[in-house]
């Protein structure tokens, strides 16, 4: 038998294709994702190896295990920062559901033959990719459409595929190597065996013309969708009509100032005075709209007596003083249902409140008399928001000390409509949902014309989780082609324009209110979800200052949100 070239073993292979695929979620800012592009050959390689050596089921295993385990690991192991528990189960759970596709692909090949086996095995992928998007465990974050996002010039076609359409991409350039290197490894062997004859008659510059010109393949794979992004980009004219919208940056840390109990709480009528402030000073006669981060209002809410706390009397009375101006704000809010019947399958019950659901949300203020809207965030961070319904019927009864089970997400569609002249209507979207492209454009379909992010980033320090999730945003505005605003609590807020270009970004832990103007322009512009008007939104401008995050619903009895979740929660 041939001896194996340490190159060649599972382990160095697993190690490299983790590596290149990596490129994909670095947040360098120098470093392009051309490592996509080939990050699968090493796993192909391996898995070929394996075959031809007659490698038990449990060995080739083990090598694909290892190469998506580090690959998750070296892309999403800052989850750890919100929690340890819940980091490294994502990184070992997650790595185990990719193996799934990989080994449906080796059984295919097996039984079907390489030709059937390779061509499957995209398919196999996307699937997967399409089943994560959707079930209880949901964690799209490796989606390899999603590896392009530090580079939006390179897939401005996203706007008729979908990121999904950039995971076919990666598959079949790395296929295209694949095959180019094999065919390189056959040549090479059949002439060591056909010996120097073969070679004078062919001549050696021959036989290498005929191996190199196989290269052309995954080059023009390559070239092709890229000069095709590149000529959309050129050619497309951001569309809709200008409006002013400012997002806040309060900057409180969620770890020692946002909660009751933190070291040096700050309290919660003084971080909405905060909010009120910054607000106020990025104000113009042209503002139309204010966004605050994910659970700026701190405290829980009951949705059904949401006036009479006196926070939301505050705000009401500030808005009346800015006639024209409404607000998005995150709250944590309390949905209240009549009767066991009635509830939800998450929902929660207490004597004093009955059947309830606790929901992460976006509530929105019209105006100073207008009834509060609220949009319920429906993409859970699965394990920390979101629990699948037979382990929380399992972990109910168990005293944790603390809140057991799932947000609620009480699933409507909601659009915001800002009054005035020309119509804004806004898609929100809460932290973690950013990442879902069919999801957001469900309700692009549905009219909106500017997608509202707020978020908080604090919970993953300073480590490339929340720059992966701005990025991410980008990709949303391309497939959409609308304006993203992002109110952070801290992190990067600021806007994104319809082409995936960042602008405006506040920097982390700092306070800045900066502001930019352009004058309005209507456009009417044929979408592939519908024809729509779209803000461009050049003019907005913002405040920033502290942090944020999930509270916890204290009652008299016991704390129905545990400290520990909510610094887990994306």
């Amino acid at each position: 038998m041939a001896k194996t070239s340490p190159a060649a073993h599972p382990a160095v292979l697993a190690v490299l294709g983790a590596a290149l695929l990596w490129t994909g979620w670095s947040t360098s800012g120098t470093l392009w994702p051309l490592g996509l592009f080939v990050g699968w050959v090493p796993y192909l390689l391996m898995e070929r190896r394996s075959t031809q050596q007659g490698a038990r089921k449990g060995r080739v295993f083990a090598g694909t295990y290892l190469f998506v385990l580090l690959w998750n690991a070296s892309t999403t192991w800052w989850v750890s920062y919100s929690t340890l528990g819940g980091g490294i189960a994502a990184v070992v759970l997650n790595a185990g559901l990719m193996c799934l596709p990989l080994m449906a692909f080796r059984q295919t090949k097996k039984r079907l033959g390489p030709l059937i086996g390779y061509l499957t095995l995209p398919v196999y992928w996307v699937a997967f990719e399409q089943l994560h998007l959707r079930w209880d465990v949901t964690w799209p974050w490796l989606t390899l459409g999603n590896g392009f996002a530090a580079v939006p010039q390179w897939v401005q076609w996203y706007e008729y595929t979908g990121f999904l359409g950039g995971s076919v991409w990666v598959w079949a350039v790395n296929l295209s190597v694949f095959f180019w290197l094999i065919d390189g490894q056959l040549k090479v062997k059949s002439e060591e065996l056909t010996g120097a004859g073969d070679l004078l008659v062919r001549g050696p510059k021959t036989a290498l013309l005929t191996f190199n010109s196989k290269l052309l393949i995954p080059l023009i794979a390559i070239a092709l969708p890229l000069l095709l992004s590149f000529a959309i980009g050129a050619t497309y004219q951001e569309q809709g009509p200008g409006a002013e919208v400012v997002v806040v940056q309060p900057n409180i840390n969620p770890y020692t100032e946002k909660f009751a109990d933190a070291p040096d709480f700050v309290s919660y009528d003084e971080q909405l005075t905060r909010l009120l402030a910054l607000s106020t000073q990025q104000l113009t006669p042209q503002t139309r709209l204010v966004l605050w981060p994910e659970t700026s209002l701190a405290d829980h809410y009951q949705e059904r007596v949401i006036n009479n706390y006196p926070r939301i009397q505050r705000i009401r009375a500030w808005l009346g003083q800015h006639p024209g101006v409404a607000l998005i704000t995150g709250m944590t809010s309390i949905v209240s249902y009549p009767s066991k019947e009635a509830a939800s399958e998450t929902a929660l019950f207490r004597d004093d409140l009955g059947y309830y659901d606790v929901c992460n949300t976006a509530a929105y203020l019209a105006g100073p008399a207008a009834p509060v809207q609220f949009y319920h965030k429906e993409r859970l961070v699965p394990g920390v928001e979101k629990v699948p319904t037979f382990l929380t019927a399992l972990i109910n009864h168990i005293d944790l000390g603390g809140y057991v089970g799932s947000y609620g997400t009480v699933p409507e569609t909601k659009l915001f409509r800002v009054p005035g002249a020309p119509a804004l209507v806004v898609r929100p979207l809460v932290c973690y949902e950013s990442i879902y492209g069919d999801f957001t454009a469900q309700y692009v379909r549905d009219g909106a014309n500017l997608l509202g992010l707020v978020t908080n980033d604090a919970w993953w320090d300073d480590t490339p989780g929340y720059r992966q999730l701005l990025r991410l945003g980008a990709l949303r505005a391309i497939e959409t082609r609308r304006d993203l605003a992002r109110a952070a609590n801290t992190g990067f807020t600021g806007f994104i324009n319809q082409k995936g270009t960042l602008a405006q970004l506040a920097p982390t832990w700092v306070r800045r209110q900066p502001r930019h103007g352009a004058p309005e322009r209507q456009a009417d512009l044929l979408h592939p979800h519908g024809r729509v008007h779209r803000p461009r939104l050049p003019n907005p401008g913002r405040a920033a200052a502290r942090l944020g995050h999930r509270p916890g619903l204290r009652g008299p009895q016991n704390h129905l949100q545990e400290r520990h979740a909510e610094r887990s929660a994306a």
